[in-house]
C-alpha cells in the first residue's frame, strides 16, 4: 500500500505491483528515482534497479515459497523448478546467485530446509520421518546428518532443548 502511495506522490505511473515488485511504465528522471528511494528507505523499503539484485530476489523468494508455504515440496529437482519458475537457465540463475550471495543456491536451499525442519520439529505435529518424507530427503538419517551439520545438534536433542525452554517460560 505505502508503494503505491508513494508512487502516485512522485507522479510514476506503474503497471504491476505485486509481491514487492513494480513494473514501471515509463522512463523516471534521476530525481524521481533518488526521491522514490529515500521515501521507501524512511518505511524500511529498499529500491533495487539493478537487474542482479532483483533475480536474487527473485530467486531467493521462490526458495522461501518452495519450502516455507507450500504443502508438499516440488517432485521435479530444485534447479528445474526455479528455472522453471523464473524462466532463465539454471546456469545463469546459479552463476549470478553465487557471485552475488557467496553461496551456492544449493547451500541456501539446504539453510532453509533446516529451518522448515526446525519449525515442524517445534510444531510438533509430524514425527522425523514424515517431517523427512514432507521435505523430500530421501531418509530420516540423511535429513539428521544435514540438521546436525547445519545446527551441531541431532533433531531429538533440539526438540529436547526447546521443550525445555518452552517448559522454563511457563513456570516463570
Amino acid at each position: 500500500m505505502m508503494v503505491k502511495e508513494e508512487l502516485k506522490k512522485l507522479g510514476i505511473r506503474y503497471t504491476v505491483l505485486d509481491l514487492g515488485m513494480v513494473e514501471i511504465f515509463e522512463e523516471i528522471t534521476d530525481r524521481q528515482r533518488e526521491q522514490l528511494k529515500i521515501n521507501l528507505l524512511k518505511s524500511g523499503l529498499e529500491l533495487m534497479d539493478d537487474k542482479k539484485s532483483i533475480l536474487i530476489e527473485k530467486i531467493k523468494n521462490v526458495i522461501i515459497e518452495m519450502i516455507h508455504y507450500s504443502d508438499e515440496l516440488p517432485k521435479t529437482n530444485h534447479s528445474e523448478y526455479i528455472s522453471n519458475k523464473l524462466g532463465y537457465d539454471y546456469t545463469y540463475l546459479a552463476n549470478i546467485f553465487s557471485e552475488v550471495k557467496g553461496i551456492t543456491i544449493q547451500q541456501f536451499i539446504i539453510i532453509h530446509k533446516i529451518e522448515r525442519v526446525k519449525e515442524l520439529i517445534l510444531y510438533d505435529e509430524l514425527n522425523l520421518t514424515e517431517i523427512s518424507y514432507k521435505l523430500n530427503y530421501s531418509s530420516v538419517a540423511y535429513l539428521s546428518n544435514q540438521f546436525k551439520r547445519i545446527t551441531g545438534l541431532s533433531p531429538s536433542f533440539y526438540k529436547q532443548l526447546k521443550g525445555k525452554r518452552s517448559g522454563n517460560l511457563e513456570n516463570v
